[in-house]
């Protein structure tokens, strides 16, 4: 037998043909998966709504935390970029108002100053001082930019009215990329004059170059028209238009959540730099930030996975337990219930027969007793005594009397010993008791019965009315699964010391490999159609267990039956002579 079923409990294939109505009480199966399923609800449902409840808090705050760090980080590099402008800025209107007319106008001293610039800052390119007609009238630098007008530019413009210019990033006349920094100082005359600095573009993109945004973030700056102003990682260099929507004016750095181009989710911050036209951006992949995040979420996915498992697992041994439970104790009382029918039914039948018996044997011994008179009669008379053929048959009356009552008192012998009986045990004459209270229907349908009981049998003690149950029920199942004319074959043969072995062999139409298994169960019918209580082998199996025996089946369709049954010969529970000698 393997493993998967001796785990197999029995009530997988149970099924009651007695219950009726009610045969849904009786439904192991249903009753074992609500079990299951109730449990495991119970169990599983107030697990998964806390792990789900508590990866969506986990997921929400990790979210927050991200959002808030991206603003942190906006708002430290607006300060960054804000200050970096501001100070040039500042030092060129601390040069434009620190020094004379003449010194800025003098190519030599501008030369200086600027030399000055960059040992204290570094990036400037150019420096120029422009009056207040647009004219340059002095310069210094890389570049050849004296006498050129500005009159008409835009930024000349917008420096006189706000007294502050920062550009975008440019090409200009230079053809390169570079920042404008203009300011204005009044004079006492009320003419005015504008200094006017270039500045590489460098300088900006080293501003925010030492900021930290991660392996996979990117930190950058545009303008109001969505222009890169410093390189991008997903953009790409400068003067490239980006993809994404410009954001709208906030007066403080802002964070939201987007789709780049490859679907995935992102945190934008950004931040307008104040009087400037840049825009600082700064984008971060959610995946990036809450990569961290996954390893433990895998973990915890592992944990949540095992506990599932292992509650599903408890849960499916426990119901499973606990149904089995009910269902042999259900079998057991079913079992009980039916030993408890078919002995009254024993008895009632014991009864009936040892009724019928009597009234046979009065009429019986009428008819020996005159049958005998007119015997007597007719020896006394010559004529009659000479007659062979009177005598012949007043001798056939007594003989068919005598056989009568040699029935009867096998009926007697047999209802006498239906309760427990515990006797001295003559194998061989208990089985002839048997088979005379069958042989009416054996020689009927011309069934002839064999019997060999080996000579080295002893006599023991065992329960007389039980054995007689046993043999009787198994005498009677092979004469009703034989055809007219059939053999069944009673054999007997000492197993070992402790006990005997008895086969019953009919050649009958044989028993289905498939309900092998369940001929012992009660109200169990084979497919067969033949009548029957469906009791007789159920009580049979409960009958040798009670005597401490066992009872084996093998059968081939269509050719024969073998019940064999191993019977104790020293009665379970009760002790040797030796044990009783060693006792007194």
């Amino acid at each position: 037998m393997s493993i998967l079923k001796k785990l197999k409990p029995g009530f997988l294939d149970h099924k009651d043909v007695t219950a009726g109505l009610y045969k849904h009480h009786f439904d192991f199966m249903r009753i074992w998966k609500r079990a299951f399923l109730v449990t495991a609800t119970v169990a599983l449902v107030p697990l998964i709504i806390w792990a789900f409840s508590g990866y969506r808090l986990t997921m929400e705050t990790i979210e927050s935390e991200l959002v808030l760090r991206t603003s942190q980080l906006v708002s430290n590099s607006w300060r960054s970029v804000s200050m970096f402008l501001t100070e040039r800025k500042s030092v060129l209107d601390f040069i434009a108002h620190d020094h004379g007319l003449q010194t800025l106008k003098d190519p030599a001293r501008l030369a200086d100053i600027l030399e000055n610039l960059n040992k204290r800052f570094g990036g400037f390119i150019d420096l120029g001082f422009i009056d207040s007609t647009g004219k340059q009238l002095s310069h210094t630098g890389s570049h050849q930019m004296e006498g050129l007008d500005y009159d008409q530019l835009p930024w000349f413009r917008e420096v006189l009215n706000r007294g502050v210019y920062i550009s975008e990033l440019v090409t200009g006349a230079l053809n390169e990329p570079h920042i404008d920094f203009a300011v204005k100082r009044e004079l006492a005359d009320g003419s005015f004059f504008v200094l006017h600095a270039v500045l590489k573009p460098e300088q900006l993109t080293e501003s925010i170059a030492q900021i930290d945004v991660g392996a996979r973030g990117d930190l950058f700056i545009i303008n109001r028209e969505g222009v890169l102003q410093t390189p991008s990682r997903y953009y790409g260099p400068v003067f490239n238009k980006i993809s994404m929507a410009v954001p709208e004016y906030a007066p403080k750095a802002r964070v939201f959540e987007s789709i780049d181009d490859k679907k995935d989710r992102i945190v934008v911050g950004y931040a307008h730099i104040p009087d400037t036209p840049y825009i600082l951006m700064m984008i971060q992949e959610q995946s990036e930030r809450i990569q961290p995040w996954y390893k433990t979420t895998w973990a915890f996915t592992g944990i949540l996975a095992a506990s599932v498992v292992a509650i599903l697992l408890v849960t499916l041994g426990v119901a499973t337990h606990l149904v089995n439970q009910i269902h042999e104790a259900d079998q057991e009382r079913v079992d009980t219930l039916h030993q408890v029918e078919y002995a009254n039914k024993m008895v009632s039948l014991g009864r009936l027969a040892s009724g019928v018996a009597h009234e046979i044997n009065n009429p019986l011994a009428i008819i020996n007793e005159k049958a005998g008179h007119i015997r007597d009669i007719f020896t006394l008379t010559d004529t009659y005594a000479k007659d062979p053929k009177l005598v012949g048959l007043v001798d056939s009356v007594i003989s068919t009397v005598q056989r009568c009552a040699k029935v009867t008192r096998g009926l007697l012998n047999f209802t006498r010993h239906l309760n427990l009986s515990i006797q001295t045990i003559d194998l061989k004459e208990i089985i002839d008791e048997v088979k005379s209270v069958l042989t009416k229907e054996t020689e009927l349908r011309s069934i002839s019965v064999g019997i060999t009981v080996s000579e080295d049998i002893p006599s023991f003690e065992s329960d007389r009315g039980k054995l007689e149950q046993v043999f009787f029920n198994l005498f009677n199942s092979a004469i009703g699964a034989m055809n007219d004319g059939g053999h069944l074959e009673f054999t007997a043969t000492r197993k070992n010391e402790d006990y005997i072995s008895v086969a019953f062999t009919d050649n009958g139409r044989g028993i289905p490999e498939s309900d092998l298994k369940s001929i012992f169960e009660p109200f169990y019918y084979s497919k067969t159609g033949h009548s029957g209580t469906g009791l007789g082998l159920a009580v049979t199996y409960a009958l040798v267990q009670e005597l401490g025996g066992t009872i084996s089946v093998q059968s081939r369709p269509g050719q024969e039956t073998v019940f064999d049954i191993s019977i104790p010969l020293k009665r379970p529970g009760a002790s040797s002579s030796s044990d009783q000698n060693n006792n007194v």
